[in-house]
């Protein structure tokens, strides 16, 4: 691949307002309405989903019209060093590479620990160095992000003065096996990088929370107003304790922080513990998967590119302390999300119905009102689509090239109910 010279950044547009200027079938014509907590029972089918949804037109008074939040913050034109922690993982790797697609320079940190398979992060890196082989656009860095000396060194030498914080121990099963390496990477490494942060001036800290921290929420629509003090999973519980330290150094140092509450990230190199990547590859390869339920289950799936969108809209615009929700703002039962692998892969697949698996939340979906009014996000690209895409990679990329069976990745345990029994793999032909 061809590079270009390094050219000033062009940050996400700052809203959808600004976008219909421009021509193509693609502008967004719509705004989304904020999203009326309610406590009504979870809807069992995309059917009830629609009947719950508000749409523009639901409200006839003035009153209840959509008042856009006065906080926003102008987007930051110019170009940016961006340290990147966790670079090598899904998120982490798919945010640098637009960043150093749009100009700025990356420096990426990671560990490189084997919750999955390290080749996938390894073949992650691989590309972004072939892609941008210069040292100056692209810095890789292996190590943690606890240790003291090597992100003092790391800092002193590249002094980035924004930070995409994308770096963190997932899973919510594991947390509860392990709690201790969560407090480990998730507080201890996010307070390390914050205290760092506000002694070389960082001028915005974004980082990656997750829409755990909602726990067994009621509401239809998960509102960042929402009190998130009772987490269920130690995993949840240091990602809630991310967001109050981050408010902390907000408040003693005026860092600027946001923190990025991300619904079920999935897409082409995702995550093998992850639903999408395991329905894909066992429908594939005609394994037995377990549907735990009656399908009704519910999670809000959100595109790897959409993602990505709403990280670089967040580092352009430092807002002073923010918690945002990115996801599509919809929900797919695990039936419709089983029907749509099917039919992408063209494969039948091998179900066995199991009950209901104890400690999943039934259901997850974000209100990303928050998120159109403070950086102009929306999400574009349908569930259905995005599987379609997946596919597309799996079979002619990961399929061809891989042999890594998802069931043995991080300790054979996701974060959906998408598990099944281990049996030996084989790769596609």
């Amino acid at each position: 691949m061809k590079n270009f010279p390094a050219s000033e950044s062009m940050p996400a547009l700052a809203n959808l307002e600004e976008d219909s200027s421009s021509s193509g079938d693609d502008t967004p014509t719509t705004t989304p309405t904020p999203r009326t907590r309610t406590t009504v029972a979870h809807a069992a089918s995309m059917a009830d989903m629609a009947r719950l949804s508000f749409s523009d037109d639901d409200s006839s008074e003035e009153g209840e019209r959509r008042v856009p939040r006065a906080n926003t913050v102008p987007p930051h034109m110019g170009h940016k060093k961006v340290l990147v922690t966790g670079g090598a993982g899904f998120v982490g790797s798919n945010v640098a590479e637009q960043l150093l697609a749009r100009g700025d320079d990356v420096v990426i940190v990671d560990e490189m620990n084997d919750y999955y398979d390290v080749r996938i992060k390894e073949n992650n890196l691989r590309r972004l160095r072939e892609m941008y082989p210069e040292d100056k656009r692209l810095a890789i860095y292996r190590g943690d992000i606890c240790d003291e000396n090597f992100m003092l060194q790391l800092f002193e030498k590249e002094r980035p003065q924004w930070v995409c914080h994308m770096a963190a121990r997932a899973g919510v099963r594991p947390s509860i096996q392990d709690p201790f390496v969560y407090i480990h990477s998730n507080i201890r490494g996010t307070t390390h990088l914050m205290e760092l942060s506000h002694k070389f001036g960082v001028k915005n800290f974004v980082f990656a929370s997750s829409s755990s921290v909602y726990g067994g929420s009621k509401s239809t629509f998960f509102s960042e107003d929402e009190n998130v003090d009772n987490p269920v999973s130690p995993y949840a519980a240091s990602k809630k304790a991310c967001e109050l330290l981050a408010y902390t150094y907000h408040h003693l140092y005026n860092l600027n922080v946001s923190g990025l509450r991300f619904f079920t990230v999935y897409g082409p190199r995702g995550r093998p513990d992850m639903a999408p990547f395991k329905f894909i590859d066992r429908v594939s390869r005609g394994l037995e998967l377990q549907q735990f339920g009656d399908g009704s289950s519910s999670r809000d799936y959100t595109y790897i590119d959409d993602i990505v969108d709403g990280v670089l809209r967040a580092i352009d615009r430092p807002h002073k302390y923010e918690m945002i929700n990115l996801g599509k703002g919809s929900g797919t039962s695990l039936k419709e999300f089983l029907d749509i692998v099917q039919s992408h892969v063209g494969k039948k697949a091998i179900i066995k119905i199991m009950p209901d698996q104890p400690g999943d939340v039934p259901y997850t979906c974000a209100d990303v009102s928050k998120a159109y009014d403070l950086l102009g996000y929306r999400a574009t690209v349908p569930f259905s689509e995005g599987i379609r895409r997946t596919v597309d990679w799996y079979l002619n990329d990961y399929g061809k090239n891989s042999c890594i069976e998802p069931e043995t990745q991080a300790n054979g345990m996701g974060r959906a109910p998408s598990f099944a029994e281990i049996r030996n793999a084989e790769c596609l032909d």
